[in-house]
Order: structure tokens, then sequence, then C-alpha cells
């Protein structure tokens, strides 16, 4: 045979190796491919990613009400009730310390998520724990006090940093008392207020069965599963109707520049205007939008560049908002302000070129891909189906990939043509004071304004009788 007939054969046979490789190459892991579904009897919906041959199992379940519902004064009702899910510490070092894994709950405006990461050998166990919180929840007096007290201590401990007291006053600026303007984990005055009759309220309203969708990736086969989830918790009670995510829309801001008193070397400025909803269609564009946004801002003032500095689209079941911030010295807070307000014309006005447009696509797409790489975030985008109504999981980064410079201006026009934005600034008041004077009307919280003495009236002239 000759050389040339080897060599043909060979390749023949490499061929034939790889398509065999090809046939008998593993499956693409269910994580990528979509969940298998399932539901209860009372309304709860599964999604199953089995893992064959995994010791570990994650749980997230994810209730689809938040801190929007917190009664008016009482801001952070939902998350002390997060709290109060798993008031007993012992409970959280049995999953940390036993079983390598954790426990912890998140509360935001939107949403109630409890996570669990444990062994698949004690998957029953898990089950039971998370069945203890949702049907036997402590709402004993002694145990909310103690979880408020230890509550409020930590959010007074805090560090109250410039940068979060410009946060919370923008937040109040622009969304006024929509829930928005509200914050999520509250103020020790807040928390006060909420009673034990509060809390029942709202686990009764909220902490349904049809309210929820149960998230599982391991090595637990779906047969074990369900068998344990119905056993346990499928007399968790469903709820006769759905509290809708309905409120009445905010006023308006202020025209003013709000003062905040903190002293220190930096000052921080803060401006933003109302946003998109994560339902919304631009709202992919809109991310894309605050980065381009960041990079112009920067490129007004170079000095920026140096400082810390961000724009950011914050999304939520209802429109939220768009939202410019930056550290600068008290002198410079007025130049600073007015680049960003110039900022959102120019957005208006000039489209972004090429290379400005993927320069914001890479770290936008860089910055989601990271998120969904985290396998305790991998089933994220199938619980966005619930949480806010979608119809299908979108490709994110296709989505963000697709935004067009065109794009970029429309949605610019839409948010920014006619909006009022709300504008926050805080550090030394006595230096931001001199600095504003002539350029921006400014309020200084908790200054009370001295009014203008109302002129006190003439008496009127005697009318003297003229003479006959």
């Amino acid at each position: 045979m000759s050389i040339s007939s080897t060599t043909r054969v060979s390749s023949r046979a490499v061929v034939a190796l790889l398509c065999l490789l090809l046939l008998v190459q593993p499956a693409i892991p269910q994580t990528q491919s979509g969940p298998e579904r399932e539901q209860l009897l009372n309304g709860l919906r599964l999604l199953f990613w089995e893992k064959p041959g995994s010791p570990d199992v994650l749980l997230k379940l994810r209730i689809n009400s938040g801190a929007a519902f917190d009664l008016a004064g009482k801001s952070g009702q939902m998350a002390l009730l997060g709290d109060l899910l798993f008031p007993d510490p012992d409970t959280v070092d049995f999953f940390t310390d036993e079983m390598g894994g954790k426990l912890n709950v998140t509360v935001n405006y939107d949403s109630t998520t409890i996570t669990l990461v444990g062994k698949v050998s004690e998957f029953e166990q898990i089950i039971e724990v998370l069945r203890n919180a949702l049907l036997a929840t402590q709402l004993t007096p002694d145990v909310i006090k103690r979880v408020r007290d230890a509550k409020m201590k930590s959010l007074r401990d805090a560090a109250i940093a410039p940068a979060l007291v410009a946060d919370r006053a923008l937040a109040a600026r622009l969304f006024g008392d929509f829930p928005y303007g509200r914050l999520v984990a509250g103020t020790p005055e807040d928390l006060n207020r909420v009673d034990r009759a509060d809390l029942m309220l709202a686990r009764d309203r909220f902490l349904n069965s049809n309210n929820a969708t149960l998230a599982i990736i391991g090595g637990v086969t779906r047969p074990r599963a369900l068998r344990a989830l119905r056993q346990l918790l499928g007399p968790w009670r469903k709820s006769e109707s759905i509290v809708p995510t309905t409120f009445r829309q905010p006023k308006a801001p202020d025209v003013r520049v709000l003062l905040v008193n903190m002293p220190g070397a930096a000052a921080e400025i803060r401006l933003a205007v109302r946003g998109v909803s994560r339902t919304d269609p631009d709202f992919f564009p809109a991310k894309i939008l605050a980065k381009l946004a960041e990079h112009r801002w920067q490129g007004l003032a170079p000095e920026l560049a140096k400082q810390p500095i961000f724009v950011r689209s914050e999304s939520h079941a209802l429109p939220g908002a768009i939202v410019m911030g930056a550290a600068v010295s008290a002198q410079s807070a007025p130049d600073s302000l007015a680049n960003a307000k110039k900022v959102l014309d120019l957005l208006m006005s000039t489209p972004a070129t090429a290379a400005e447009l993927e320069r914001a696509k890479t770290e936008v797409i860089n910055e989601t891909s990271a998120t969904l790489a985290n396998p305790d975030t991998a089933p994220d985008p199938w619980l966005d189906l619930d949480t806010y109504h979608l119809s299908a999981t979108q490709d994110q980064v296709a989505l963000l990939r697709s935004v067009t410079a065109q794009d970029i201006q429309r949605v610019a026009n839409r948010l920014f043509k006619d909006a009022v934005p709300a504008s926050v600034i805080a550090g030394e008041v006595m230096q931001l004071k001199p600095a504003l004077e002539g350029r921006y009307l400014y309020e200084v919280l908790g200054e009370i304004a001295t009014p203008s003495p109302t002129p006190t009236p003439s008496p009127a002239p005697v009318k003297k009788d003229s003479p006959r």
C-alpha cells in the first residue's frame, strides 16, 4: 500500500473516531437548556435541574413580594419578616458548619428569596427546615422583640458613609412617599413602629405557596424531591388572591438641589431621573445607556476619572431610576453637577459612535456574564419569569449585543426630554453654599427657612372734619 493510501485510510479513521466521540458526547447540562417544571396542588411552582453524581444541592425559593409592600411609616417590615423566618442562629450554623453550605434570606423591593445550600444526603432535612420557616414562623412577642432589637442595633451601628446618605436622600427626593423612596432594610425609627399584628398580616398576605417558585439544582433525583416536597410543603397555605404591585405614581421632584450636611473632605453628588421597569422593552438599552453616560461624564470632566463615579440603571417591577453619582471636592461640585446635566442633553442630541457603543456594550456584557456564571444566581432568569411576569427567559447577552446607537438615543429622549431631575449633594454645607450661590437654587435638609416678616400695615390716617 502506498504512503498516500495509508494517509487516506488514517484520515478516514480519524474522522470516524471524531464522529463516534460526538455521538457519545455528554448532554448539555440542564442549567443551560432549561429546567423540568412541576407544580404542587397548592400552586407552588417547581423548577428542577438534575446533576447526577453531585453531592450538593441548591434550593432557591423566590416569594414574589418584597419591600415595596412595606406599610407607610414602617419601612423594613418585609426585611424584618425575612429575618424572622430563621431567628435561631443554630439553624444557620447547621448549614455553614455541619453541611459546608449556607442559608440566607434576601429581600428587595420586588421579592423575598431564601437560598439554602447543603448536601444531597440531607435533602429531606433541608426541606424540613424550610417547612418550619414557612408554616411555623416564630412570631411570638419575645422572638419578634429580640430579632427587631438586633436589627435596629445593627442599623444604628452601621457606618454612615456620605455615599449611603446621598443615595438615601436622592431616593426620597425622586420618589417621595412612593415605595422606592423608602429603605428596604428600614430605619430604626420605622422598625420600632412595626408590631406583631403588622408582621402576621404581611405573612398571611404574601408568604403563600401560589405566590412562590422553588428552584432545585443538584444531585437529588426528581422523584425523591417531589416526594419530600409533597409531604412537607404540600400543606403550605394557598392564597385566594395575589396582591398586585400597583401604587400611585410619585410627583415630580423638587427642582432645587438638596444639601445634606456631611462634614468630610469630599462631597457626594447625585443626579437622577425616572427610569424603566424590569419588563420594559427598553430595559437592556437603558443598561447600555447608563454605561455610555458614565463614560461621557468622565470625558467632560477628566478629573472624575480618578474619583469614584458611576451611572446605573435601577429597574424594578415598576419604573426605577437612572442614577448618576460621584465623589468630588465641594468647590467642584457645581461644575460636576452641571456636567452631569450636560451629559443627559448630549445623549439626546448626539448619537453614540461605534467605539463608544462597543466599549459600553463590552463592559455591561462582562458584568452580566459574571453574574450569570455565579452558581447561586444560575436559576434567577427562570425565577424572573414569575416575579416579573415575563413571557419567556431572555438571552441577556444577546439582547445587550443587539442594542444600537439609535436605540440609545431614542431611550435617552424618552427618559430625559421632559424629565425633572432630582439632585443631591452630601458634604460640608458651609463650603457648598458659597459654591452654589448664584448658580443653583438649593435647600438644606433639616434647615427651616426663616420667612420674611410680614409688613405691619400702617394705620389709616385719621380724617379730620372739613371746616364748614
